[in-house]
Protein backbone atom coordinates (compact mmCIF):
# COMPACT_ATOMS: atom_id res chain seq x y z
CA UNK A 1 0.00 0.00 0.00
CA UNK A 2 1.34 3.32 -1.22
CA UNK A 3 0.16 6.92 -0.95
CA UNK A 4 1.83 9.51 -3.56
CA UNK A 5 1.33 13.11 -3.24
CA UNK A 6 2.14 15.41 -5.91
CA UNK A 7 1.49 19.26 -6.75
CA UNK A 8 2.85 21.35 -4.13
CA UNK A 9 5.06 24.08 -4.59
CA UNK A 10 5.24 28.22 -4.20
CA UNK A 11 2.16 30.01 -4.47
CA UNK A 12 1.17 34.00 -3.57
CA UNK A 13 -1.10 34.33 -1.24
CA UNK A 14 -4.72 34.57 -3.24
CA UNK A 15 -3.67 31.94 -5.37
CA UNK A 16 -4.54 28.56 -5.69
CA UNK A 17 -3.07 25.10 -6.14
CA UNK A 18 -4.52 21.84 -6.34
CA UNK A 19 -2.43 18.89 -4.49
CA UNK A 20 -2.63 15.01 -6.01
CA UNK A 21 -2.88 11.65 -4.37
CA UNK A 22 -2.06 8.36 -5.94
CA UNK A 23 -3.02 5.49 -4.10
CA UNK A 24 -1.45 2.42 -4.81
CA UNK A 25 -2.42 -1.26 -2.96
CA UNK A 26 -6.21 -0.62 -2.84
CA UNK A 27 -9.26 1.22 -4.33
CA UNK A 28 -9.83 4.83 -2.97
CA UNK A 29 -13.42 4.49 -3.99
CA UNK A 30 -13.22 1.82 -1.19
CA UNK A 31 -11.83 3.48 1.77
CA UNK A 32 -11.70 6.75 3.60
CA UNK A 33 -8.92 9.34 2.73
CA UNK A 34 -7.83 12.76 4.25
CA UNK A 35 -5.30 15.08 3.74
CA UNK A 36 -3.18 16.41 6.74
CA UNK A 37 -0.72 19.35 7.04
CA UNK A 38 2.30 19.99 9.45
CA UNK A 39 3.19 23.60 10.22
CA UNK A 40 6.59 24.44 10.57
CA UNK A 41 6.98 23.67 14.44
CA UNK A 42 3.74 22.40 14.75
CA UNK A 43 1.77 18.99 14.79
CA UNK A 44 -0.21 17.15 12.48
CA UNK A 45 -3.56 18.88 11.53
CA UNK A 46 -6.27 17.27 9.50
CA UNK A 47 -7.74 18.98 7.16
CA UNK A 48 -10.36 17.32 4.65
CA UNK A 49 -11.23 13.69 3.67
CA UNK A 50 -13.37 11.72 1.80
CA UNK A 51 -15.36 8.49 2.65
CA UNK A 52 -15.72 5.30 0.16
CA UNK A 53 -19.44 6.91 -0.10
CA UNK A 54 -18.09 10.05 -1.19
CA UNK A 55 -19.29 12.33 1.87
CA UNK A 56 -16.80 14.76 2.42
CA UNK A 57 -15.86 17.05 5.52
CA UNK A 58 -13.20 19.67 6.30
CA UNK A 59 -11.56 21.52 9.09
CA UNK A 60 -12.85 24.61 9.71
CA UNK A 61 -9.56 26.28 8.82
CA UNK A 62 -10.41 24.22 5.03
CA UNK A 63 -14.23 25.14 4.75
CA UNK A 64 -14.96 27.27 1.88
CA UNK A 65 -11.73 27.24 0.35
CA UNK A 66 -10.47 23.82 0.01
CA UNK A 67 -12.35 21.15 -1.74
CA UNK A 68 -11.71 17.41 -1.60
CA UNK A 69 -12.68 15.21 -4.46
CA UNK A 70 -11.42 11.98 -5.70
CA UNK A 71 -11.27 10.19 -9.57
CA UNK A 72 -11.97 6.55 -9.28
CA UNK A 73 -10.74 5.90 -12.40
CA UNK A 74 -7.57 6.97 -12.03
CA UNK A 75 -7.06 5.74 -8.11
CA UNK A 76 -6.48 9.16 -6.78
CA UNK A 77 -7.95 11.97 -4.31
CA UNK A 78 -7.36 15.78 -4.79
CA UNK A 79 -7.17 18.58 -2.73
CA UNK A 80 -8.23 21.22 -4.68
CA UNK A 81 -6.97 24.26 -2.54
CA UNK A 82 -7.65 28.67 -3.31
CA UNK A 83 -7.83 31.64 -0.79
CA UNK A 84 -4.32 30.22 0.10
CA UNK A 85 -2.72 32.11 2.88
CA UNK A 86 1.36 32.12 4.32
CA UNK A 87 -0.73 30.18 7.26
CA UNK A 88 -1.52 27.28 5.01
CA UNK A 89 2.24 27.20 4.48
CA UNK A 90 2.84 23.50 5.91
CA UNK A 91 3.63 19.90 4.71
CA UNK A 92 0.78 18.02 3.25
CA UNK A 93 -0.03 14.46 3.74
CA UNK A 94 -2.46 12.02 2.00
CA UNK A 95 -3.97 9.92 4.65
CA UNK A 96 -5.72 6.18 4.59
CA UNK A 97 -7.93 7.00 7.43
CA UNK A 98 -11.16 9.21 8.14
CA UNK A 99 -8.75 11.29 10.26
CA UNK A 100 -5.47 11.46 12.47
CA UNK A 101 -6.86 9.17 15.42
CA UNK A 102 -8.13 6.27 12.67
CA UNK A 103 -4.69 6.84 10.22
CA UNK A 104 -3.68 3.57 8.80
CA UNK A 105 -0.59 4.97 7.57
CA UNK A 106 0.59 8.74 5.30
CA UNK A 107 2.62 9.43 2.25
CA UNK A 108 5.52 11.15 2.46
CA UNK A 109 4.38 14.46 2.36
CA UNK A 110 4.79 17.63 -0.24
CA UNK A 111 5.63 21.16 0.63
CA UNK A 112 3.53 23.71 0.20
CA UNK A 113 4.51 27.71 0.48
CA UNK A 114 2.74 30.51 0.38
CA UNK A 115 4.63 33.38 0.11
CA UNK A 116 4.85 36.97 -2.22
Amino acid sequence: VQLVESGGGLVQPGGSLRLSCAAFGFTVSDAAVSWARQAPGKGLEWVSGIDSLGTTNYAESAKGRFTISRDNAKNTVYLQMSGLSPEDTAVYYCILGANLKRMLMKGQGIQVTVSS
